[in-house]
């Protein structure tokens, strides 16, 4: 069973839904300070061709005078500012051991106790795929929160001290003396601030947002063979086989995995460094589904929106979207543990979307008929 976090109170179904506990601080906590805070298949299903990756203007978060404000550009300002509410479930499907893990704070101030001055809405979420135990991904689901906070960047460049706190957790995991090692985790991070969100990926979790029903790719899935990271793999030394890094690990990124990599502060292939994604939000945009790679090894990030729309427009319950994506990832023969968030930024399910009837009939010509049958008599 999964552990989680979420600020509101869990709904589950079966014991291995995963739970949700009010803080994200338990065990394997920050060595450095206890007082303040995958195994995967490398063949996927063809992604839909509508998906389009999405790059949006930049909001930026600054200090004025002392106060924290949320500054977006002039251009992306309107009256819209999402509502967050998210739903959760985790499963370990059939493997022998659960080694995902996930975050869900749907409201940062209130969680955080922080002063009024602090950006609101505010919202976190997280999903982290452990290998070779479960040391790595409990550890930065503890921590990566209170890393990203307390980094000097904070709030002024959010995009450096997200990257910074996954480094900074990565070389943790090194330094500890009671985390093994050997154990590993993808990881992907959602933090949003009124309308910016911004996703931080290493490893091949993957976050999708729907805009009107068409999915938008937020994240890139970090494959050895994927062209981009198998020349810098090379480039570092480092070689590709059948799909795997070294021969070892299906992922090209991944924090922890010591006993793969150098000295902290070297050049090694496998890196903990995240890809940034920054997106402004609008009233086309309804919800963000984040989830490891056993969702996505079965489904496509089209068929997954569109399996939550559909689920959303008929209860408007985010909980139950996401135990519904787990369900049909069991009956498509997922091979690894399941972990979903579906985050709605609405407390309103979509509008449905209405296709109007061609006015005028189409139909293939008698002619056109002759030409495509001689196409295919003549194998053209």
């Amino acid at each position: 069973m999964a552990s989680g976090s979420k600020s509101s109170p869990p709904l589950t179904t079966d014991e291995n839904l995963g739970s949700k506990e009010p803080s994200i601080c338990g065990g394997n906590e920050d060595p450095e300070s206890s007082e303040t805070m995958k195994e995967g298949r490398d063949r996927k299903p063809p992604r839909h061709l509508s998906v389009i990756r999405h790059s949006a203007s930049t909001a930026r978060l600054g200090f004025d005078l002392g106060t924290l404000a949320l500054m977006s550009p002039p251009e992306c300002q309107s009256g819209f500012l999402p509502l967050f509410r998210s739903g959760s479930c985790s499963e370990i499907g059939p493997k022998t051991r659960m080694e995902d893990e996930y975050v869900c704070i749907d409201n940062l101030v209130s969680y955080l106790g922080s002063p009024t001055n602090f950006p609101s809405p505010g919202a976190f979420y997280g999903v982290f795929d452990g290998h070779g135990g479960t040391d790595a991904a409990c550890f930065v689901k503890n921590n990566i929160l209170k890393y990203i906070i307390n980094d000097d960047h904070f709030p002024v460049s959010v995009d450096k001290a997200l990257k910074s706190a996954f480094i900074r957790a990565d070389y943790a995991l090194a330094d500890s003396p009671s985390l093994d090692r050997s154990s590993g985790t993808t990881a992907l991070a959602a933090l949003i601030f009124g309308r910016s969100l911004l996703i931080a990926n290493a490893g091949d979790c993957r976050a999708v947002l729907s805009k009107r029903g068409r999915a938008i790719e937020l994240s890139r899935d970090h494959k050895p063979n994927c062209k981009i990271e198998q020349v810098r793999i090379e480039k570092l030394g480092g070689s590709v086989f059948d799909g795997y890094l070294n021969g070892q690990l299906s992922v090209s990124r991944a924090l922890g995995d010591w006993h793969m990599k150098g000295l902290k502060g070297s050049s090694y292939p496998l890196i903990a460094e995240p890809e940034l994604q920054d997106t402004i939000l609008t009233e086309e945009d309804e919800f963000l589904i984040i989830g490891c790679d056993g969702l996505w090894d079965v489904m496509s990030s089209q068929c997954a929106v569109t399996i939550t729309r559909n689920q959303l427009t008929e209860h408007n319950d985010p909980e139950k979207c996401s135990k519904e994506l787990v369900r049909e990832a069991l009956k498509r023969n997922t091979c690894d543990n399941l972990t979903v968030v579906v985050v709605c930024f609405s407390p309103d399910p979509p509008p449905r979307i209405e296709i109007p009837r061609a006015r005028v009939r189409r139909s293939i010509s008698l002619e056109g008929l002759h030409v495509l049958k001689g196409a295919l008599d003549s194998n053209i």
